[in-house]
């Protein structure tokens, strides 16, 4: 029998994190499902991606924290002795006016939305060369593609985070590793307050297909991008957006 392949989501607790690790599940991964606070809710997911028949591994940790990334890889290794594919989903994304932003609130979007991905890659890529497989998978959102008024740190650490993917992907193509980033539009999340539903619902007017996406769609593209089929596509940012260019 094949073993399982391992996959690695950071904020895989719920939306888009939870559909990737259900997804991935259902193709047969083994899932590592990261988390910062909220433990129940990666026990609940735990317990879903266990449902298709895998392991499921709770690796909880902040990874705007070089040393819990260093563990959460770990853990990851220890358990499964290999990790194939690496999602970094998980993000911060404050709004506040530039001239009121500190050096904390650059420090902290910026360890969250780039520097974990700098740091996991470079725990888990090793063993990707090793292997001649593996695949990263980065979220850059729109963000990386157009500059938004009062969220200038998160414009910048997703613009970072697309410069990453690119240079990535050209070092490590030889390697059988490919690297990609998907930049969702507005989607809609499980969670949603009054104030950011009401939010995303004003963006959908300017989305050609005039609804907002949902994560298993966003999961889908992950799901080729680390499959087997997805091995001549790198250095991409795909939207999955619904066909919106603002």
């Amino acid at each position: 029998m094949t073993p399982h392949r391992t996959a690695l989501i950071t904020g895989a607790g719920r939306n888009i994190g939870r559909a990737i690790a259900l997804g991935l599940a259902q193709d047969g991964f083994n899932i590592v499902v990261n988390g910062s606070t909220d433990r129940a809710a990666a026990e609940r997911v735990a317990e879903e991606v266990r449902a298709h028949k895998v392991d499921a591994l709770i690796a909880m940790g902040d990874v705007g924290n070089p040393a819990d990334c260093t563990r959460i890889a770990r853990e990851a290794l220890s358990r499964f002795g290999t990790v194939e594919v690496l999602v970094n989903n998980a993000a911060l994304r404050p709004a506040k006016p530039f001239l009121d932003l500190t050096p904390e609130d650059w420090r902290r979007v910026m360890s969250v939305d780039f520097e974990a991905a700098i740091h996991l890659s470079q725990a888990l890529l090793p063993g990707m060369v090793a292997r001649g497989f593996g695949r990263i998978v980065n979220f850059t959102g729109m963000n990386a593609i157009h500059g938004y008024a009062g969220r200038a740190p998160v414009s910048v650490a997703k613009h970072g985070l697309w410069g990453l993917t690119k240079a990535l992907a050209k070092e490590f193509a030889t390697a059988g590793v490919t690297v990609n980033a998907i930049s969702p539009g507005p989607i809609a999340a499980d969670d949603d307050v009054p104030g950011v539903a009401n939010a995303r619902t004003r963006y959908v007017a300017k989305v050609p297909m005039g609804r907002m996406g949902t994560p298993d769609e966003v999961a889908a593209v992950v799901r080729m991008l680390v499959s087997d089929g997805g091995a001549y596509v790198t250095g991409q940012m795909i939207a999955v957006n619904g066909g919106a260019q603002t």
